[in-house]
């Protein structure tokens, strides 16, 4: 058995792996990362990715980091805890491949563009402008996956995968900072069935500690202070 420690923070997609690691019934460390504090530039948490980013798994020592390659090396490690589905040969795999992709390559993306648009502009005047068109981009795609929830409870129709936990860490993000939710009724019924997993149950208790841990240090993450600072170029 492999060696794990996972490097987190709260309500990142970090809360992706650690669904997976739960659902494969895999034991690792997790390790609390505080942006505020300035963990994810030290030059300890840089050694093990140069990026500064989390979800980061330290395996037996070496670090995987980009959640689209450590769950699909999850994945493809524990097939018996059917993160992806039963490929029969490289192409069906290589489709699995690409769904994974869409949402770490397509749709995240879009929510650091709706959370933090002063990252993406050098005018603070720009930054609403940033929002509007992320927040029309990810109305897009979410009327794309409420088609396609539409022929089972989810992404893959009756089984359950990775990609739903994906999706949903993506809804749970943007409608957290606005998007309005009434539009999309199977999302909101996805949620409902994925929330009732033990495995998300117990991944959204170690976020929710995690969360007053940090808030008790007074190291919370406060977003409108994060947009003042990149303002100011306070923020690299």
């Amino acid at each position: 058995m492999n060696d794990l420690t996972l490097y987190y923070a709260p309500d990142t997609c970090a809360r992706v792996t650690m669904i997976a690691l739960d659902e494969a019934a895999l034991p690792y460390e997790p390790k609390l990362i505080s942006f505020v504090r300035g963990d994810h530039r030290s030059d300890w948490f840089r050694a093990l990715n140069p990026r500064g980013r989390v979800p980061t798994l330290v395996v037996d020592g070496a670090p995987l980091t980009e959640n689209l390659a450590i769950l699909q090396w999850l994945a493809d490690a524990c097939p018996q805890a059917g993160l992806l589905p039963e490929a029969n040969g490289a192409f069906e795999a290589a489709r699995s491949l690409a769904d994974l992709a869409w949402c770490a390559a397509g749709l995240h993306p879009i929510v650091t563009r709706m959370r933090l648009p002063h990252f993406f502009c050098d005018r603070p005047e720009a930054a609403a402008n940033v929002r509007a068109l992320a927040e029309a981009a990810i109305t897009a795609e979410f009327l794309l996956i409420e088609a396609r929830l539409a022929a089972g409870p989810w992404w893959y129709g009756e089984r359950w995968s990775i990609i739903d936990a994906y999706i949903n860490w993506i809804w749970f993000r943007v409608t957290g900072c606005g998007l309005d939710a009434s539009a999309f009724p199977r999302l909101q019924d996805h949620e409902r069935r994925l929330s009732g997993r033990p495995s998300v149950r117990r991944v959204l208790d170690i976020h929710a500690a995690a969360s007053r841990q940090l808030a008790e240090q007074g190291l919370a993450v406060n977003f409108d202070t994060i947009a003042s600072q990149v303002s100011q170029g306070k923020v690299a």
